[in-house]
């Protein structure tokens, strides 16, 4: 542990990073894979998320599933256990979240900085122990024999929470986006993330990775700091769109464009995939907000978000820095920039809108991470944030 952050060092082959994951952290993941099937079979079958997982897993990469396989055993944990929790984040809209990539003259010294802020919901609960998933966080330091290193805010079980960065200063978080058009032909999320940071060096190879065996909604921020620049994506099953900042899409009422930056949540800006999610194009508005009062929509709080961090952006342009962009991110999600966003949020208590496990900012170019993790009773929006390094990390001797 540094300053109270467990640090898990894993290196190897895929089964065996599986294996160490599984044996360093037993009890926290044992705990963890219950809490997440406890919590998920109340709404979707064990039976159900196994037959899931029998669809998907015809298109994982064989070295991922060896390194479940070395989790499940390591942690003397059935293999079946495991592969329902996977399923699961595919069809519990668990994964919220909200992301934004900035740099060249939005950031104070140009330099890219990716922030994401991982929001599921604060009562995954053990059965057995009492303890809540989130509380089982770790940073995950990881070198592949054959692959990029990377770092990762997760929790034990999770090989990332859906995002991070490598070494080659590719970043990449991902927001659920609700869809009518899915499927569960490619990868659970948390391995399509995987599979970008320990093989993507390029904008391009990142962004391949996402649009390639699609199956559910989702957005992402990719970024690639030797450029820099960052891009937002959005796919469902049968389409996507790859936005930069300057794409006219972007600017489609009431979205605006910021230049230098993308940002991203819960849900679709290209008008192709929003018509798969929504009715109404525009989430904003009166007719929004009383839907959202009679719980009928979801996505006048999604674009309240989306407008807090937007507009906090705008205040801060051109003074970004690690420090600023974690600033923004907390201060939004506190509460403290939006008194509409703040009743909404304590209206939302106990659905993951805002409740964030962890927040992280990174800069690629230098290897630094700030990231804040949430305690038991503590958003992470409230935690005071720690500072590591990717590359001081990599060349240090875990304890």
């Amino acid at each position: 542990e540094i300053d109270g952050v467990k640090i898990l060092h894993l290196n190897g082959s895929h089964y065996e990073m599986g294996y160490q994951h599984g044996f360093l952290l037993k009890e926290e993941c044992l705990q963890n894979m219950r809490a997440f099937l406890n919590y998920t079979i109340k709404s979707v079958s064990y039976e159900r998320l196994l037959e899931i997982w029998d669809i998907m897993k015809d298109y994982i990469p064989q070295e991922y599933i060896d390194e479940l396989h070395g989790l499940a055993d390591g942690g003397d944990e059935p293999f079946e256990d495991i592969a329902a929790v996977y399923a699961a984040t595919e069809c519990t809209s668990l994964v919220q979240c909200f992301g934004f990539a900035s740099w060249g003259s939005a950031t104070v010294d140009g330099k890219l900085y990716h922030v994401r802020s991982w929001d599921l919901p604060f009562n995954i609960k053990d059965p057995v122990s009492g303890k809540y998933v989130h509380e089982n966080s770790v940073l995950v330091i990881r070198k592949p024999e054959n692959g990029f290193a990377s770092l990762c805010p997760s929790v034990a079980g999770a090989l990332n929470g859906a995002g991070g960065f490598n070494e080659d200063g590719i970043g990449i978080g991902a927001h659920i986006s609700w869809s009518e058009d899915q499927s569960f032909n490619g990868p659970p999320i948390i391995i399509k993330i995987q599979m970008v940071l320990d093989y993507s060096s390029t904008l391009n190879e990142a962004i391949n990775v996402v649009t390639s065996k699609r199956s559910l909604g989702w957005s992402y921020i990719i970024s690639d700091s030797k450029i820099p620049k960052g891009v937002a994506v959005e796919t469902c099953a049968n389409h996507f769109y790859v936005g930069e900042w300057n794409n006219s899409i972007e600017k489609n009422y009431p979205f605006w464009q910021i230049k230098d930056v993308v940002r991203r949540t819960n849900f679709f800006i290209d008008p192709i995939l929003a018509a798969t999610q929504r009715n109404r194009y525009n989430p904003s508005g009166l007719i929004s907000f009383i839907q959202l009062i009679m719980r009928s929509n979801v996505f006048f709080a999604v674009w309240m978000n989306y407008k807090a961090n937007s507009n906090e952006i705008e205040k801060q342009y051109g003074k970004i820095d690690l420090n600023l962009s974690m600033s923004i991110i907390q201060d939004v999600y506190s509460g403290k920039t939006d008194r509409l966003l703040s009743f909404i949020k304590k209206g939302a208590a106990g659905t993951s809108f805002l409740e964030a496990w962890d927040q992280w900012v990174a800069c690629g170019d230098t290897g630094d991470m700030v990231v804040s993790f949430a305690a038991r009773d503590k958003n992470a929006c409230e935690v005071t944030p720690h500072y590591f390094n990717l590359f001081k990390l990599l060349n240090s001797t875990p304890p």
